[in-house]
């Protein structure tokens, strides 16, 4: 495949960049210049091999491309203020096998398969003479293997599949079946279950049994909705997985955190204790991150707090807003009912004066304060008139789901529901940046300035309350409806939010549950085609994304990257995705 053909296998797997971050979650044997055969064939040396399998993740967890990838283009996120950029995966208007993000996406994730199966395939030459610990290493391969496969063949459906090494350039590929693709994630994943180590000590960011567990749990869950699966056997089992990490959440160090505000909190963000599988970043060093940006997660959701803004300046409290790109949807600041405490630890609203001094409306120094009134929501001439004031501290701009009282004539700046999407469609307006801003990702301990992109902020890829959602939607899909409610209300309870009955579940309730509590974590695209297809998935985000107009059902998969057809002999009969060109 054409994809591969500047690829040194044997240097890729070198180059093994650390996974480490925050001291030393992975400890990184430094090869120096021998070759792959000759590191790899001691116990020591393949630690590379298996470091570097876990590199790929890191382009797309963190970084521009995976989040718009996996929540964009849904019902919960649109261009912030009405802007274009990336519409293509975020608007559907030209996407094509072409595009930027889908074309690397796409090689990245290949490369990471390639790099874990060259460690599967070398592993018996390694020069282990204890097996526990071969098997540890393999499974953390094979995790990381059924990890990428799942990513793929949800984004693109069933490719290829690719169990052997590649080291020369191939220009063939044939398609496998979601079947064996999916037999393949789940025979991995079992190996792995059975194999890795309950923790790693500090090197806390490896794959554990309790990553390999919610993998199968949201595995199994996926694959139970595939029309050629055997779905009462796949339930059962998404079902029996996620349980497995609730009833033994002490013996696998995990649990839930009282409050949502308390999961989200900075300090709580290293060895974050519902964590089952995490991506690490270095809060001491870039040196040690896949790039020197680390994760920029941080910046993408958030709002124009510090632009033209009375008694506001940029801090890394309230964040970088010069990387802001995506703002949400009306529908899904809907979805939060009065009480459910995950808004308010969600989003941000309130931003109070930073600058330290008094912000005077009708100070004769500001010459253009009639422009300043019409940047900030075209406030009434009556608060120059009436000499209003924002002390320090005080409130500053008010961003908000609900309608404001006399938003024009208060001290502060105000925007509501109706200054940010249209009252009757609910389509987004461009009120200058002007929208609760997604805060539970922001980065506020990191060591850089705040006009940068760097992050240190480990990404919770699985966490525990997953296993909730899995194990609740598994028995409601095997007609255990009740008991269903007893899982939903577990995270429920945590939130604030009242309790429902089973006869409340509904396929849509399922997924603005999830909604609720995952926005902003790499579901949302995931969960909306795991429970939906064809003309019901995409009317489904019509009616809640009125930004969204171009959709087809045919953009339930993402095309196939170009350049890999264009490196295929056989191009035609492999063939891109239905109904793109």
């Amino acid at each position: 495949m054409k994809r591969l053909r500047n690829i040194s296998w044997g240097t890729a797997a070198l180059v093994a960049v650390s996974l480490t971050s925050c001291n030393k979650q992975l400890e990184e044997y430094n090869p120096g210049g021998a070759t792959a055969d000759a590191v790899w064939g001691t116990p020591q040396g393949f630690v590379t091999a298996v470091n570097a399998a876990y590199q790929s993740q890191r382009y797309w967890y963190g970084k521009e491309d995976g989040v718009f990838m996996s929540e964009t283009g849904t019902d919960i996120w649109i261009n912030q203020s009405q802007k274009t950029y990336a519409n293509q995966v975020s608007q559907y208007n030209g996407l094509t096998g072409s595009y930027g993000y889908i074309n690397n996406t796409w090689k990245n994730w290949w490369i990471g398969v390639n790099q874990a199966n060259a460690g599967i395939g070398r592993i018996d030459d390694a020069g282990f003479t204890d097996v526990k610990e071969k098997n540890k290493r393999l499974a953390e391969l094979r995790f990381i293997r059924a990890f990428y496969y799942w990513h793929i063949v949800e984004t693109w459906g069933n490719v290829m599949l690719r169990t052997k090494e590649i080291t020369e350039y191939e220009n063939t590929a044939e398609r496998s079946t979601f079947k064996d693709i999916y037999d393949l994630i789940f025979s991995d994943l079992e190996f792995a279950k059975d194999n890795l180590p309950n923790d790693w000590g500090a090197e806390y960011s490896r794959a554990t049994k309790k990553s390999a567990l919610g993998m199968l749990a949201r595995a199994y869950l996926s694959r139970g909705y595939y029309p050629d699966a055997n779905a009462t056997e796949c339930f059962t089992k998404a079902r029996d997985y996620a349980k497995d990490v609730i009833d033994n959440k002490g013996t696998y160090g995990v649990d839930l955190y009282l409050t949502p505000a308390d999961l989200w909190k900075p300090e709580n963000n290293k060895k974050n204790k519902e964590a089952l599988y995490i991506i690490s970043n270095s809060a001491a060093s870039t040196a040690y991150n896949y790039d020197k940006d680390g994760n920029k997660e941080h910046q993408y959701f958030l709002a124009n707090y510090s632009t033209s803004r009375p008694g506001l300046k940029a801090t890394k409290e309230y964040g970088r807003d010069g990387g802001r790109l995506l703002m949400p949807t009306k529908y899904l600041l809907k979805l939060f009912e009065p009480g459910d405490l995950r808004y308010d630890a969600t989003f941000q609203e309130k931003w109070y004066n930073n600058v330290d001094t008094a912000f005077q409306w009708w100070d004769p120094a500001n010459k253009n304060y009639q422009s300043l009134y019409k940047l900030n929501n075209n406030k009434d001439i009556s608060v120059y008139n009436n000499h209003l004031t924002i002390e320090p501290k005080a409130l500053a701009l008010w961003i908000s789901r609900d309608p404001i009282p006399n938003k024009a004539t208060v001290n502060y700046v105000a925007y509501d529901i109706d200054d940010i999407y249209n009252a009757t469609t609910g389509k987004s307006k461009d009120p200058n940046g002007s929208y609760p801003a997604l805060k539970k990702l922001m980065d506020p301990l990191r060591s850089t300035d705040v006009t940068s992109q760097y992050g240190t902020n480990d990404i919770l890829v699985i966490r525990l309350a997953e296993m909730y959602m899995v194990a609740g939607e598994a028995e409601y899909k095997l007609n255990n409806a009740a008991t269903a409610a007893d899982l939903f209300n577990k995270v429920r309870q945590r939130a604030g939010a009242t309790d429902i009955t089973g006869a409340q579940i509904t396929p849509g309730w399922i997924l603005d549950e999830r909604a609720r509590e995952f926005c902003g974590e790499h579901m949302r695209w995931f969960d909306l085609k795991r429970i939906l297809r064809g003309d019901e998935w995409a009317q489904y985000i019509i009616n809640r994304n009125p930004d969204i107009t171009l959709i087809k059902a045919n953009h339930w998969l993402r095309p196939i990257s170009q350049t890999e057809l264009n490196g295929l002999v056989n191009a035609i009969d492999f063939g891109q995705n239905q109904g793109y060109n």
